[in-house]
């Protein structure tokens, strides 16, 4: 039941106190009444909205049909209602405001219209707070990344330099690194900033090619070109066409093919398999190497001329274990990229882990870092990996303790690690079974003691 004294006073009232704005329309479109949120909404006092055709706040969403006139039936009258609906006002000053409306026509008992409340709530808030998460995001990838690459050490900042002006480039580009370090990702980024961002990016693994096969997947061939060549197909080159073409591993294609690929480079032609006649294409060429090809051209190995047209901008990659400031923003990234892809609340590593995967050397560079995490997610049960779930290789060539081990053990519990450890070859967890202790017990004791494996001549 309404209270006694519900008077349109109250009702007033009530609606004034309302955050969204309020807005009642007759079937015409004529505004009825608005509250006191409609007129902030807006800029238009009660008084001046009061009467008018509410075509004066230019809803976007209210859109009559194709030649139908500002004057025509309401669309919200004809639907019934609007749910939800993101619409963009025009207020008094012509600012436009986004707002998010929500509207229902009210019927009498017999059927017949009365009027039309409508509800606007302000997203202008909401986007604010929208464009600060992106903003953030974005300031959260350029702090810890480039383009899918990982690092904040000096020499990955060079590196970002010298990708960006690269791409500036359609010049050839060489890219130096050892095997994980994640060449790739550079040529791609290469790509992605280049003048040729908007063509295909196609990559080519050439040490996964045989020598009959990659002529054929560069180059493309004709039918009956060789047995099973049942139709002509386009190679990879001529798939890249106002592109960029990835070729990894350039070091390992043999002689015979390096003379075509120097061809395709400088006059920006080729000929299918089983074909004379030329294919014009614009490529711009991006390879990579974990190779030594100024050594390799100096054996007769690799041409000198097809070495020099592809070093015109050389990139190196540092090896992982030459910037060591860059792990931890690395294993933060793969815990939370792993994490989203199984579902488990692993969050981080603890400190005693992280010292060691910071000391590790990491042979197999960034590749390497990703098998650790993995392995340690597949072990861990907590949701902090710590220096048991990590693998037995990261300990075994772990080669940086904090102090060495230059004096005789001092005491049982130092004699006997020494000599487990001595026993065990430096393998930490043979070491632990021997000792009857945990993998994590027998790395605490070391730090105790300030054993380093190295001085153990083991």
């Amino acid at each position: 039941m309404l209270p006694p004294h519900a008077s349109p006073v109250f009702w007033q009232a009530v609606l004034d106190i309302m955050t969204e704005g309020v807005m009642v329309v007759e079937n015409g479109g004529r505004i009825l009444f608005v509250n006191r949120a409609m007129e902030q909404l807006t800029g238009y006092t009660r008084e001046e909205l009061t009467g008018q055709r509410c075509a004066l706040l230019n809803f976007d969403c209210c859109a009559r049909p194709p030649g139908q006139n500002r004057l025509g039936p309401c669309p919200l009258f004809q639907q019934g209602k609007f749910t939800n609906k993101y619409c963009s006002l025009r207020r008094k000053d012509g600012e436009h405001l986004t707002v998010l409306k929500n509207a229902q026509v009210l019927r009498d008992g017999e059927g017949e219209t009365i009027c039309a409340v409508e509800i606007q709530s302000d997203l202008t808030i909401l986007q604010q707070r929208e464009r600060e998460i992106s903003q953030l995001r974005s300031a959260l990838k350029e702090r810890h990344g480039f383009h899918g690459i990982i690092g904040t050490s000096p020499a990955m900042k060079n590196l970002f330099d010298l990708v960006k002006k690269a791409a500036a480039s359609e010049a050839p580009v060489l890219i130096y690194g050892e095997s994980g370090t994640g060449k790739e990702l550079v040529a791609a980024a290469i790509h992605n900033l280049g003048t040729k961002s908007k063509g295909p990016f196609i990559r080519v693994n050439c040490a996964a090619l045989s020598e009959s096969l990659l002529e054929s997947e560069l180059f493309g061939h004709v039918k009956g070109a060789f047995t099973g060549a049942t139709r002509t197909t386009k190679g990879r080159f001529e798939a890249a066409h106002m592109g960029d073409i990835f070729l990894d591993e350039i070091g390992d294609v043999p002689l015979s093919t390096q003379v075509k690929l120097l061809r395709v480079i400088q006059e920006k032609e080729f000929e299918r398999v089983g074909d004379y006649r030329p294919v014009q294409i614009d490529v711009r060429v991006i390879a990579a190497t974990h190779r030594d090809l100024r050594s390799m051209s100096e054996q007769g190995l690799f041409r000198d001329d097809l070495f020099y047209r592809l070093n015109v901008i050389p990139i190196s990659i540092p090896p992982l274990r030459e910037r060591p400031g860059d792990i931890p923003p690395l294993v933060e990234h793969f815990i939370a990229q792993t994490a989203a892809r199984t579902g488990r609340p692993i969050t981080s590593v603890d400190r005693e882990a992280m010292e060691v995967l910071m000391h590790y050397t990491w042979p197999g560079n960034v590749r390497e870092v990703i098998n650790v995490i993995e392995y340690a997610f597949v072990v861990c049960r907590r949701n902090v990996i710590t220096s048991s779930d990590l693998p037995d290789m990261t300990f075994s060539r772990w080669n940086g303790a904090p102090k060495s081990y230059t004096r005789p053990p001092q005491d049982d519990q130092e004699k006997r690690l020494v000599a487990a450890l001595i026993d065990a070859h430096g393998n930490k967890a043979e070491a632990a079974r021997r000792l009857g202790v945990s993998r994590q017990t027998v790395w605490t004791w070391m730090k105790k003691h300030g054993i380093d494996e190295a001085k153990l001549n083991l």
